[in-house]
């Protein structure tokens, strides 16, 4: 796990892996040649689905039956942005039997690799890192917090640009929250032919839920006091 510190201002590969995994209400796994589309995973994610463990050392386990099978999952925007695909992530790995989606609830995974594809590229994710990351406190009530601010407080994003720099032009003609983790918000700027995302950090990462109230209260509190020329008040 990442020690919190004051310059932690996103979250690692390993922590949105994770977040993914934890918060997914949907995804594909492929094993055998078929493609089983789970779209109801219960509130627990993927790893309430499936228990991802390391592989086998001994001889016996190792030459059973092992079938592979991949995980894929896509981590989409709650809000109404433009592109709203923020990245997909495949898990590979091998069964002892055939997938059967109708089998009991948790199917061991005999795990082989994590990959995260965003805008940055490609990462991959082993499983030791993702044992060793504590699970964003924010992850599984992220997409009900950002529809919440969208839908009932319009008038916070506003707000919120006002911290952005430098400060958006006069071509922006969107802007909307298209994400928020443990160490902060981030908005989506929509011009007319391109966008870009811009990070707003919250003063420490949250390590429980009812910390992210209080975190935004002091950003709106901050974007308060800046004056028209983006300068703090004295």
């Amino acid at each position: 796990m990442r020690p919190f510190s004051a310059r932690a201002t996103a979250p690692t590969a390993d922590e949105r892996v994770r977040s993914i995994l934890a918060a997914a209400h949907s995804m594909t796994v492929v094993s055998d040649g078929i493609h089983t589309e789970v779209r109801r995973l219960d509130g627990a994610g993927a790893m309430g689905h499936f228990h991802l463990h390391a592989p086998f050392e001994d001889t016996e386990a190792q030459t059973a039956t092992r079938v592979p099978v991949r995980l894929e999952l896509t981590d989409i925007a709650p809000t109404p942005v433009r592109d709203r695909v923020r990245a997909r992530v495949k898990v590979t790995g091998v069964l002892a039997a055939p997938y059967d989606a109708e089998a009991a609830k948790s199917t061991c995974m005999e795990f082989g690799q994590a990959v995260l594809e965003d805008a940055q590229g490609r990462t991959y994710v082993t499983l030791h890192a993702l044992e060793a990351t504590e699970l964003d406190p924010i992850a599984t009530s992220e997409a009900g917090m950002l529809t919440h601010l969208v839908d009932d407080h319009s008038e916070v994003v506003p707000l919120l640009l006002r911290l952005v720099r430098p400060h958006p032009d006069s071509g922006m003609r969107r802007a909307l929250p298209v994400a928020m983790d443990r160490y902060g918000v981030t908005l989506r700027l929509e011009y007319p032919h391109t966008h870009h995302d811009v990070r707003l950090p919250f003063k420490t990462p949250v390590t429980d839920i009812d910390q992210v109230g209080p975190q935004i209260h002091a950003l709106l509190t901050t974007a308060r006091r800046l004056s028209h020329t983006g300068h703090l008040l004295t």
